[in-house]
C-alpha cells in the first residue's frame, strides 16, 4: 500500500461507527455486472482495503467465501469483532501483495481505498488473481456531502461546503488533483474491453446529524488536521455543528436529517483469454 492511514484504534472505531456502508443498490449493480459477464461464478470474492469490514459483510450472502484484506491491524480487529458470517475471513497484507493463487478469485472489490494504493502494482496484482471473466469493482464517494432538513437545506449546504473546503486544504498530497480524477483515469487506462464508469450516483439516507459530523471527522483530511492541530480541528467541528443546529433551529445532534452522498465507480471484466 502506497499510503498508510486509518491505523489508530480510536480512528478505526470511528471508521466503523460513522463511515457509510456501501449502499445495497450499488452492491446489486456490482453483482449484476459480474453475473452478466461471467455467468454464475460466485465462489470467491476479495474485498481489498476492507477497513472495518462494512463492504465485506455485504458480499457474504452472495459468495461461498469472502476474504477482506487490509494493512491495518486496528481496522481488521474491528472487522473481526463485528463479523458473524461463517464464510468471511480476514487477512493482513498490502493491497499490492495479495495472498491468492493466480486465477482464483471471481470478484475483487475496493470500497473507498483504491486511491491510497500503489495503483499500477495493485492493478497488476488484481489481474493476476482474477479468474478469466472475473470482475473488478472500485467504488468511492466525494466529500461534498449534502444535507436536507425542512426549508433550510440551502443554508445547511453552504455550511457543509465551508467544512469541505477547509478540509480540502488539508488533503493528503498523495491524492493529487482528487480521487475522482484518479478513478476516471484508471477507467480510461484499463485494458479490459468490458468496463463501465459512473461519475455521479447519488444515494440518500435519513441519519442523525451526529452521523454526518462523525463521518466527516473520520475523513483522512480531518484526521491529518487533528494530528497537526487538535485544538483547531475540534474548534472547526464544534463550530460547524453549532452553526448547522442553529440554522435547523434544533438543539440535539441526534435530530434526523437527509444526507446525500455522491458515489462514483469503475466496473471491469477480465477477458476470458489474454
Amino acid at each position: 500500500m502506497a499510503v498508510r492511514l486509518f491505523e489508530g484504534k480510536e480512528h478505526a472505531s470511528s471508521y466503523l461507527k460513522y463511515r457509510v456502508t456501501p449502499p445495497e443498490e450499488l452492491i446489486t449493480k456490482i453483482l449484476t455486472f459480474l453475473k452478466t459477464h461471467n455467468g454464475s461464478l460466485c465462489e470467491l470474492a476479495m474485498d481489498v482495503g476492507c477497513g472495518s469490514g462494512q463492504g465485506t459483510v455485504q458480499l457474504a450472502p452472495h459468495f461461498s467465501q469472502v476474504v477482506g484484506t487490509d494493512i491495518s491491524p486496528a481496522q481488521l480487529e474491528q472487522a473481526v469483532k463485528h463479523n458473524s458470517a461463517p464464510n468471511i475471513s480476514y487477512s493482513e497484507c498490502p493491497a499490492e501483495e495479495l495472498p491468492f493463487k493466480d486465477g482464483s478469485v471471481d470478484l475483487v472489490t475496493v470500497f473507498s481505498a483504491f486511491h491510497w494504493f500503489d495503483h499500477p502494482r495493485f492493478l497488476q496484482e488484481a489481474d493476476r488473481i482474477l479468474k478469466p471473466k472475473g470482475c473488478l469493482a472500485f467504488l468511492n464517494y466525494s466529500l461534498d456531502i449534502e444535507l436536507s432538513y425542512g426549508d433550510c437545506s440551502k443554508e445547511l449546504n453552504h455550511i457543509c461546503k465551508e467544512f469541505h473546503d477547509v478540509l480540502l486544504s488539508h488533503q493528503h498530497s498523495y491524492l493529487g488533483p482528487g480521487s475522482r480524477v484518479l478513478y476516471e483515469q484508471t477507467y480510461n487506462s484499463l485494458q479490459y474491453p468490458v468496463k463501465e464508469w459512473e461519475p455521479s450516483y447519488w444515494v440518500r439516507q435519513v441519519v442523525p446529524l451526529s452521523r454526518y459530523i462523525g463521518m466527516v471527522e473520520s475523513f483522512s483530511s480531518y484526521q491529518l488536521l487533528l494530528q497537526k492541530d487538535p485544538e483547531e480541528a475540534h474548534r472547526l467541528s464544534t463550530d460547524i455543528t453549532q452553526r448547522l443546529l442553529s440554522v435547523m433551529k434544533a438543539t440535539s445532534v441526534e435530530t434526523q436529517v437527509t444526507m446525500a452522498v455522491r458515489y462514483y465507480y469503475v466496473l471491469a471484466c477480465k477477458p476470458s483469454a489474454q
